[in-house]
């Protein structure tokens, strides 16, 4: 390969701290939770509560469907914000954030991420900022299932790697 394609600049690249002005908001796409989603994360991670493995036991605890764990909702949720690239080769670190499950999630629901920025500012050390959103997680009904307040670290335009 020669010299000036290496030199190429990146087809994607996330948005900086200085580009998340606050107010600024963008929905990603959808994803469809499905049954084989369930069953790699109870395989993965464990979660063999009865209410996420018996559509039964979920019904006599007043749920309609088999109930999706938080946890997935909230993985797949952050999956969603990650695949529009907002963050690729700017965010830094996932720092804090506050979770607040709404409404139950269940197998065939499908959901999407409203993402506002709340809150934009440099950080201590330069050359980076934090930066804090308000995600607001909703159905295919437009209902909110959960909303959460991630606070990141994100490169700024002068990021020198230190």
């Amino acid at each position: 390969m020669t010299a000036p394609l290496l030199d190429a600049e990146p087809l994607i690249h996330g948005q900086t701290f200085e580009e998340m002005t606050v107010g600024s908001a963008f929905r990603t796409a959808w994803r469809t939770i499905t049954e084989s989603d369930m069953v790699m994360f109870r395989q993965l991670t464990g979660f063999t509560e009865p209410l996420f493995l018996d559509s039964r036991h979920a019904g006599e605890s007043g749920y309609s469907g088999t109930l999706v764990p938080g946890m997935l909702t909230f993985a797949y949720a952050e999956g969603l914000v990650l695949q529009t690239n907002v963050l690729h080769g700017t965010g830094i670190a996932f720092m804090h954030s506050e979770v607040d499950w709404l409404a139950p999630v269940y197998v065939g629901d499908t959901i999407s991420v409203i993402v506002e920025v709340t809150a934009s500012r440099p950080s201590k050390s330069g050359g980076r900022g934090v930066v804090t959103t308000r995600n607001t997680v909703v159905n295919q009904r437009d209902e909110t299932v959960v909303t959460y307040t991630p606070v990141r670290m994100i490169r700024g335009r002068d990021f020198a790697g230190r």
